[in-house]
């Protein structure tokens, strides 16, 4: 946020010059980091994710989250995501993992793959803006986030099979 300082002035006209001065260049400044994130999720770029469970194939289109900066920031003041979007955390080596929802407005599943893309387990319905950890219980070389109630509406559960390049390494 930049400061303007602003000169007193006995006139009202030039207090409303200057007031207009203000408010045009607090329009000209970016937008809050915050207001930058809230863009809608449909402007990343996406990559093809399926789910093998028991009672078929379920297709989601993911963001790939590769670097710590993207995993820190992950979906944090997202406001929606598509019902068949997600977010892939790429940890680029099995680790146990732990993750939190700080500054994340929608309620998710978070899906922990192990490095042979076998789902570890699943954390469902986790709290919007809580900073509780919620770890893998094991290592793992992903997490996916998915809306929340996706993976009990699909039948996904533990030991059903991710399909990702990221697996085939």
């Amino acid at each position: 946020m930049t400061v303007t300082r602003v000169p007193v002035f006995r006139s009202a006209s030039k207090l409303l010059l200057a007031a207009g001065l203000v408010a045009l260049a607090a329009a000209t400044q970016p937008l809050p980091v915050q207001a930058q994130d809230a863009a809608p999720a449909a402007q990343a770029a996406t990559e093809p994710l399926a789910i093998v469970a028991k009672n078929g194939r379920h297709a989601f289109q993911v963001e790939v989250m590769r670097t710590d900066a993207q995993r820190a920031k992950g979906l944090m003041y997202r406001r929606s995501m598509a019902a068949d979007h997600g977010m892939l955390f790429d940890f680029e080596r099995p680790a146990p993992a732990t993750m939190w929802m700080k500054n994340t407005y929608l309620s998710l599943d978070m899906v922990f793959i192990r490095s042979d893309g076998s789902i570890a387990r699943i954390a469902a319905d986790t709290e919007p803006l809580s900073t509780k950890v919620i770890s893998s219980g094991e290592p793992v070389l992903a997490v996916l986030e998915l809306n929340a109630g996706t993976a009990a509406k699909l039948g996904i559960r533990a030991g059903d099979r991710v399909e990702h390049p990221m697996f085939k390494r």
